[in-house]
């Protein structure tokens, strides 16, 4: 006979923890005082559902998608095996009792002859593996610390429901489940257990078999276990405090989202935040079960609270992007009035297997957007239904693109307090519109491209237009930036050389001090990129002859931007090979052509109208076209130098007509060069201005290297993430395979030298004045001038005070008589920072003293080098 059921056994409380808190010892410690709080202070049963160890699921994904022989899955396998017994002995487990049955069935697995034609049964039992070794391993753990945990295959309570029209593969690989089944809900409720530990992303097949939730899913777990147990409430843990107005990591400033109603936070998952799947809403709210998102390494944030008791505040709470949307554009005049075209065109989607998300339609065009999150989106599908879609209408597709979305509710009564939302739209290519008739979301469709830059601009001037109702405290919490931005410190040259720097200081501030050795490692890492065939420094970001010295024997090319620039850099390296130095003026005057050809350097056109009023200028030469690819990109719209706002470069439709003029000159085409904009950190950017200078470059004929300019961004704020070499390489090798008759080149700035550099200054007074705490130094805007033109981030320090606690925010502001002279604000500078300290502005390498001033007769800041 079973135990007896405590008084409590149907109060559950639902946790949920992602692959990265069940990846360590010191996490599986936390999740162990988690449920005996929940049941300890709350009287409640707790069940716990676990992702896979970080890492596993995509380790199985890449055995499926490897289609490697049987000696290769086996060794895949053995590497898992490995990296699990490695974790169960840091846990003080016995491996073998513990885990032998579970490594036995993944070895099983991959010597199975399904295998061999990726059956979807095969790949859904094997990609279950990871969540089941990982919840073994947690129940074993923690019942060595004591707790009484019981072990729940998820597969006897999920049972998958089949869905109409779903393909095979969404049958077995991205199922639904009955989250209402009494008989489910019975079984669970009747079983004695206090504790109990499941998998999530599993779940049963109607044939027994196993099958898989798909992305997010074990999101979707834990919501349907709260759903069946109608749980107290389902909490998710995860890296985050909660959902923000915007992604927290793009946007700093972007404010926790305190509380909200079901369909809000529904539309928020749904058109891009990662932080929930879209899909485990749905079970909550029918079920009535309020859902916490919480922080795995801050457990007493109070996170984000989603039920149906939250308060109703018309008003825009987040902007969210979702990348690598398809649009599908259908046109015929045939359409008007013709009952059931679009019945016929759906079918052809129905067909597929493909759900439309967003629809846009005219008399004459529909145009659809495919979120490849919810469809199995490859160009063998796409082309089929091309095919099929091209015998009633004209199909056009346009990819890759971003959604970015406005959710809140009562949008259309916020419309007036969109006006520079709007106008920053009117100035890209927006593809498609489209507002929700529950007015809860309005979407602009424009290149993928465009949305990573855009985001912090968008949310900036919702803030400011009251947009979006940032004083509401029962919706808004503090922002990402106010909690302290969790993130792993990043280890700075400038901390270990600190005494030589506050000696440095005290000689000479204000003062530029740059770092040789990291603008070598900047250098190499660019010399890496096996793709590239000359990188060239872009001399604008600091001219410093040390600076440029130590990139020439790193073997660096150089871009100049006006004839004084070609001749510093001449001037400094006497013996350079002049073929090594790009000259890429705009709006020049024509002795700065002439004299550039007469030094025999590489001469960039970008006003093709030049090629008229001066013919005996270019006459015979060879040219660089530099050209617009149609958009810009960067951290902020000065920035930006694409688009149709933009100065520079020529359109891409003008760029043939302007090739063929230089031709009847004699002249001849041998370059395309575009730069779009800076502080780029998605590597796709480069593949897309690649792909249509390529494009150009083909109907040219005569050019022989391609320039993708640089841009790449460093991370200026303490919580973003450095940039992406290895996928930035990986790229511009995948593109250079593609178009391997082109020499490829690119020309940083900013990457090499920005984090090499700082400022140094020294503090002349602090004060208060009705609330806030201002700090002031000894240099400002006149010799850093990027806070003040760009609202730029650098780090500042208290370099002599270095180990003393945060004090309270404060504003850092400079000598100079304007208002803003402000070189950073909230910036929590010791209590005791006074008179004579010295401070630190960090990545002030680049575009630092070359735009210093000697604004109300202040001296420039000296410079150093530092090896």
């Amino acid at each position: 006979m079973s135990s007896p059921v405590p008084a409590f056994a149907n109060d559950w409380i639902v946790l949920k923890f992602g692959g990265t808190s069940v990846s360590k010892k010191s996490r599986w410690d936390t999740i162990g005082k988690l449920m005996r709080r929940r049941a300890d202070e709350e009287g409640a049963r707790v069940a716990v559902v676990v992702s896979a160890l970080s890492g596993v699921t995509n380790a199985l994904q890449a055995m499926i998608d490897g289609h490697q022989d049987m000696p290769g899955l086996h060794a895949q396998a053995e590497a898992l095996v490995e990296r699990h017994a490695v974790f169960a002995a840091e846990l003080g487990i016995n491996v073998e009792a513990v885990l032998g049955a579970r490594f036995a069935a993944l070895r099983a697995l991959a010597a199975d002859p399904r295998a061999a034609s990726a059956d979807l049964a095969w790949q859904a039992e094997l990609l279950a593996q990871g969540e089941l070794l990982s919840s073994t391993l947690g129940v074993a753990y923690l019942r060595t610390q004591g707790m009484d945990v019981e072990w729940w295959d998820a597969r006897d309570s999920m049972r998958a429901i089949e869905q109409p029209n779903a393909s095979a593969w969404a049958q077995r690989l991205s199922v639904s489940c009955d989250f209402m089944d009494p008989v489910a809900r019975e079984r669970l409720v009747a079983k004695p257990e206090r504790f109990a530990i499941t998998q999530g992303f599993i779940a049963r097949h109607r044939d027994g078999g196993t099958v898989i939730l798909g992305r997010g899913g074990s999101d979707t777990s834990a919501a349907y276990f709260g759903a069946l147990l109608k749980a107290r409430r389902v909490e998710i843990w995860t890296d985050v405090p909660g959902m923000f107005s915007a992604n927290p990591r793009q946007v700093p400033d972007a404010r926790l989202l305190s509380r909200l109603d079901f369909a809000e936070a529904q539309e928020i998952a749904t058109t891009g935040a990662k932080v929930l799947h879209p899909r485990c809403l749905t079970p909550c709210r029918e079920a009535g079960v309020p859902m916490w998102i919480r922080d795995t390494e801050n457990p007493d944030l109070a996170g984000t609270v989603i039920d149906g008791q939250a308060a109703t505040v018309a008003g825009v709470k987040a902007i969210s992007a979702r990348r690598g949307i398809v649009l599908v554009s259908m046109e015929t005049i045939g359409m008007w009035q013709q009952v059931g075209f679009l019945a016929e065109v759906f079918g052809c989607f129905k067909t597929h297997g493909l759900s439309v998300d967003l629809i846009g339609s005219s008399e004459t065009n529909v145009t659809v957007s495919l979120d490849p999150s919810d469809n199995l989106v490859s160009t063998n599908v796409l082309e089929a239904l091309c095919r099929d879609l091209e015998r009633i209408c004209r199909v056009k597709v346009i990819a890759p693109c971003s959604a970015i979305t406005l959710v809140g509710r009562g949008m259309r009564s916020r419309l007036h307090r969109l006006t520079e939302v709007l106008a920053t739209f009117g100035r890209e290519r927006v593809h498609l519109i489209s507002q929700s008739s529950n007015d809860l979301n309005l979407t602009f469709v424009v290149d993928e491209a465009l949305a990573e830059g855009l985001l912090p601009t968008l949310h900036g001037l919702l803030i400011s237009s009251n947009a979006m109702p940032v004083d509401e405290t029962a919706v808004f919490g503090p922002s990402w930036r106010e909690l302290g931005a969790p993130r792993t410190p990043r280890a700075t040259w400038w901390q270990a050389d600190r005494a030589r720097l506050i000696a440095l200081a005290e000689r000479a501030a204000p003062v530029y001090a740059y770092h040789l050795p990291t603008v070598r490692e900047r250098a190499r890492q660019l010399k890496a990129l096996v793709a590239v065939d000359r990188a060239h420094y872009a001399l604008k970001a600091n001219p410093h002859p040390a600076i440029l010295r130590a990139l020439d024997a790193e073997g660096l090319g150089f871009e100049c931007v006006s004839l004084a620039e070609v001749e510093h850099v001449l001037a400094t390296l006497p013996g350079l090979d002049t073929k090594r130095v790009l000259f890429t003026p705009s709006f020049a005057p024509r002795v700065e052509f002439e004299k550039a050809f007469d030094l025999g350097v590489h001469v960039t056109l970008d006003n093709a109208a030049l090629l008229a009023d001066w013919p005996d200028v270019f006459r015979g030469r060879e040219l660089t076209l530099r050209v617009d690819p149609g958009f810009g990109s960067g951290h902020h719209d000065k920035v930006k130098t694409g688009g149709k706002e933009a100065k520079f470069g020529l359109p891409l439709d003008d760029a043939t007509a302007a090739a063929a003029a230089a031709k009847a000159l004699g002249a001849r085409v041998t370059g395309l060069h575009s730069h779009i904009g800076s502080g780029i950190f998605d590597a796709n950017h480069w593949r897309e201005v690649y792909a249509r200078l390529a494009s150009v470059a083909d109907a040219i004929g005569t050019v022989e290297r391609i320039d993708v300019g640089g841009g790449i961004g460093i991370p200026y704020q303490p919580e973003s993430e450095p940039f992406d070499m290895a996928a930035f390489g990986a790229m511009l090798a995948e593109m250079k395979s593609v178009y391997p008759q082109y020499a490829l080149w690119i020309e940083p700035g900013r990457f090499l030298v920005a984090e090499a550099g700082v400022l140094l200054a020294r503090v002349t007074s602090t004060m208060h004045k009705q609330g806030i705490r201002r700090v002031g130094l000894d240099a400002g805007m006149n010799a850093l001038l990027r806070p003040a033109l760009y609202n730029a981030w650098h780090g500042i320090v208290n370099l002599t005070r270095l180990d003393d606690p945060p004090g309270e925010p404060a504003e850092v502001v400079g000598p100079i008589c304007e208002t803003g002279d402000v070189l950073g604000r909230r910036r929590r500078l010791p209590d005791a920072t006074a008179e004579g300290d010295v401070v630190l502005l960090a990545d002030a390498g680049a575009y630092g003293m070359v735009m210093a001033s000697r604004y109300n007769l202040r001296a420039l800041p000296a410079e150093e080098i530092l090896e």
